[in-house]
């Protein structure tokens, strides 16, 4: 059975300042889940053991997306996304776009968000560079979920 592979090629200058956005991201969830877990009636033990092992997780799939953007990536500007590594970097996406709504993309409406329709030099530098980074993540899932198969998503 043949694997499904996807190859995209970047533009560099437009990609490696949204790196610098990601690394930022992938800081603070390297230590608190994106999404925070609100359950009631838990035992606080076991409720700090599932909050640190999610943490982790989170963690290595932001790592992961993080490592497609290695030496290789900035000789030839091409990252690939397969069934190894699909789930992790959607979730991943994911992550780093629920942080940088809730910590640089607050003021910005959640319909301008999803559709991506906003004068970007009425934004300053920092709120650019992040709805930007943004914009880029959702294309990210796009792909992914468009070009391989669904089967992949749900192994």
């Amino acid at each position: 059975m043949k694997r499904k592979r996807i190859e995209v090629k970047l533009a560099l200058p437009v990609v490696a300042p949204l790196l610098d956005v990601i690394k930022e991201m992938a800081d603070g969830l390297g230590q608190q889940l994106a999404a925070p877990l609100a359950v009631a009636d838990l035992d606080a033990e076991f409720h700090d053991a599932w909050v640190g092992e999610l943490v982790g997780a989170q963690s290595a799939d932001v790592q992961r997306l993080l490592a497609l953007f290695d030496d290789e990536f900035f000789r030839d500007g091409v990252v690939a996304f397969d069934e190894d590594n699909a789930e992790c970097i959607l979730r991943a996406c994911a992550a780093i776009r629920l942080r940088l709504r809730e910590h640089h993309l607050k003021s910005v409406a959640d319909e301008t968000l999803e559709t991506g329709e906003v004068d970007m030099m009425a934004l300053e530098e920092p709120k650019r560079r992040a709805f930007m980074c943004y914009l880029f993540l959702a294309t990210v899932q796009e792909l992914i979920i468009q070009h391989l198969d669904a089967s992949i998503l749900d192994s």
